[in-house]
């Protein structure tokens, strides 16, 4: 199987996004939260979609 350099960084930007969720709960600030929820499931949906390309 071939290394995918942009998935790759793809998957390590949704990681950050969710964790920037975490961060967001221990301040307790709900936008930080809600802006990073949205953030990091539009990238996994964005990558779910090129992987569904992929294969078709």
């Amino acid at each position: 199987m071939k290394f995918q350099f942009s998935k790759f960084i793809l998957a390590i930007c949704v990681i950050l996004a969710f964790s920037a969720a975490g961060v967001g709960i221990a301040l307790r600030s709900i936008w930080f939260i809600l802006i990073a929820f949205l953030i990091g499931f539009a990238l996994m949906g964005f990558g779910i979609s090129l992987k569904k390309k992929e294969y078709n």
